[in-house]
């Protein structure tokens, strides 16, 4: 889905926490006696009802790294440009320097994160506090930071509902941070590494997505030599997307 858009969020509570049935983050736990039993002696449903800050309820949420098989250790790969890696991001170490990039209009345009520092980090933690399906990453050549990426499950990501996906699709959003990185080709060529990496760690992945906007015209560029192909235009919240597709079998192919 577009960048602006939170993803599918968080997966279930665990048993011993139990969402509400308005998705307010209200948590009801059994009764205890004395405390809303108006019969000690009868079989009632009576519970307790708590209002928990989502802080607490996070730590109940299973993380299930194998979602993206276990992408903080994927590695770094070499590309004509230097060695590039993906590294999760820590909103405390990271957050000033993501947020200066979704502040720079030519970014803003597209990501619509443009705002005071809280707007990036919600951003950030709605994936960090979920199940693992997305994974916010800083873009590191040769050990200095100068992109930003989300790597996730497209199969398990709203983008389902508005396009046929496969099991173990993977979807990538990326931008160049710095100004001066840009236009110098580095986007097709980081996008083509991280396909391959995306394919090389996750085995029972065969295709890899993305959905730019269709006025993105260096975007789209980038996709295309990077190995993508154009399959389809899809309406999406915010934006109309081209959906762009790299195949297992394009590996050998750039």
């Amino acid at each position: 889905m577009p960048p602006a858009d939170a993803h599918s969020g968080p997966g279930p509570g665990a048993a011993s926490v139990r969402p509400g049935p308005t998705g307010s983050g209200e948590t009801r736990f059994p009764a205890f006696p004395g405390f809303g039993a108006e019969d000690d002696d009868a079989d009632s449903e009576d519970t307790l009802d708590l209002h928990l800050p989502a802080e607490f309820l996070a730590l109940f949420r299973p993380k299930t790294p194998e979602l993206l098989d276990g992408l903080p250790e994927w590695g770094p790969v070499t590309t004509p440009a230097g060695s590039f890696r993906l590294e999760p991001v820590s909103p405390e170490r990271d957050l000033a320097l993501i947020h200066g990039w979704m502040n720079d209009p030519a970014v803003a345009e597209f990501w619509d994160l443009a705002g005071p520092p809280e707007l990036t980090e919600r951003h950030l933690r709605t994936q960090l506090d979920g199940d693992g399906r997305s994974v916010p990453c800083l873009g590191l050549l040769d050990g200095t930071p100068m992109s930003y990426w989300e790597i996730y499950r497209a199969d398990l990501d709203p983008l389902a509902r508005h396009c046929p996906v496969r099991p173990h699709d993977t979807g990538i959003h990326l931008l160049i941070g710095a100004p001066e990185q840009r236009g110098r080709g580095l986007g097709s060529t980081l996008l083509a590494a991280v396909a391959v990496l995306v394919l090389a760690r996750r085995p029972a992945c065969a295709r890899v997505l993305a959905e730019p906007d269709v006025r993105n015209a260096p975007s789209l560029a980038a996709f295309r030599k990077a190995g993508f192909r154009r399959t389809a235009e899809v309406d999406l919240p915010g934006k109309r997307a081209a959906l762009m597709i790299r195949e297992r079998a394009a590996r050998a192919a750039a």
